[in-house]
């Protein structure tokens, strides 16, 4: 692994330290009025997803990670383990769905997602930014309810719920951030 100051650790780099991969979150440069500048960096474990805060003289040698990222197909989910298909050598791997976190509701076959992995153990998986899912249940609006005032409570057909405006209704084919599960847009059919 090549090793590279810690003066020049950015965001979203990763390092091995203390025999785990972290990922820098933040890096800031301090300059005490007396002694060495440092460089204090806030990371995450890539495994158990604990911050913590490391401090590194700006000249120290760390150890840099190189991730491997690929964009994969999602084939299916068995067993709370997602199973994506490399497009390039048809090569599958197995994901844990709690490696994805709620986000892995909205898979859908087919869908293409960013898998980053560091020998061949999967790290993370980045998905599109929304998706196109179908509203299965609509409460009826309220009256006197204004479209601008409040949202409505509905499920979609992956059987999460979401506030939709008071204008769709069910059967029909919403725009959902994967990140939080929240209504972006009608769909344009």
């Amino acid at each position: 692994m090549p090793k590279i100051n810690a003066i020049d650790l950015k965001p979203g780099n990763v390092l091995e330290h203390q025999n785990k991969l972290w990922l820098v979150l933040r890096r800031e440069l301090v300059q005490p009025g007396k002694g060495g500048a440092f460089a204090q960096l806030e990371i995450r474990d890539l495994k158990s997803g604990n911050k913590a805060t490391e401090r590194f003289r700006t000249q120290e040698a760390v150890e840099r990670v190189r991730l491997d990222e690929k964009e994969m197909q999602f084939l299916y989910m068995e067993d709370d383990n997602a199973t994506f298909m490399d497009n390039d050598t048809f090569e599958q791997l197995q994901v844990p769905r709690d490696l994805i976190g709620d986000p892995a509701d909205f898979l859908q076959d087919g869908m293409v997602c960013k898998v980053m992995t560091y020998e061949g153990t999967p790290l993370s998986v980045e998905m599109p930014p929304s998706v196109t899912m179908r509203l299965v249940e609509a409460d009826p609006v309220v009256r006197g309810q204004t479209a601008s005032s409040s949202y409505k409570p509905g499920r979609l057909e992956n059987g999460r719920r979401v506030l939709v405006p008071p204008h769709i209704e069910a059967g029909t084919r919403i725009v959902v951030s994967t990140a939080d599960g929240s209504y972006i847009e009608r769909a344009k059919d």
